[in-house]
């Protein structure tokens, strides 16, 4: 199943009451703090869900899956997750 942004607004107002604005407003603001602090380089732990990491990717060698030619891939960032003990329970329990 796929889980849209729409989707968590909807469900925020179904259990909240609140109006379509406010759920919208809610969860923009929620995300707009999740992702500059993962620009500014900090971790975000949101407790009981899991932990997003921003984890520097070193120069490697690569292929052009389209030419087959070799490459060298520029360092970069990356954002991962790794999920609680409590959510992984969860998941596994179900």
């Amino acid at each position: 199943m796929r889980f849209k942004k729409f989707d968590i607004i909807e469900e925020i107002r179904n259990r909240n009451g609140f109006t379509i604005k406010k759920s919208a407003e809610t969860v923009e603001t929620l995300l707009e703090i999740v992702k500059s602090t993962l620009a500014s380089g900090e971790d975000v732990l949101i407790s009981g869900f899991g932990k997003f990491c921003v984890k520097e990717k070193k120069e490697r060698k690569g292929r052009n899956p389209e030419t087959g030619e070799s490459m060298m891939l520029r360092p970069r960032k990356v954002v991962t997750f790794r999920c609680s003990g409590k959510l992984r329970h969860l998941i596994n329990s179900g």
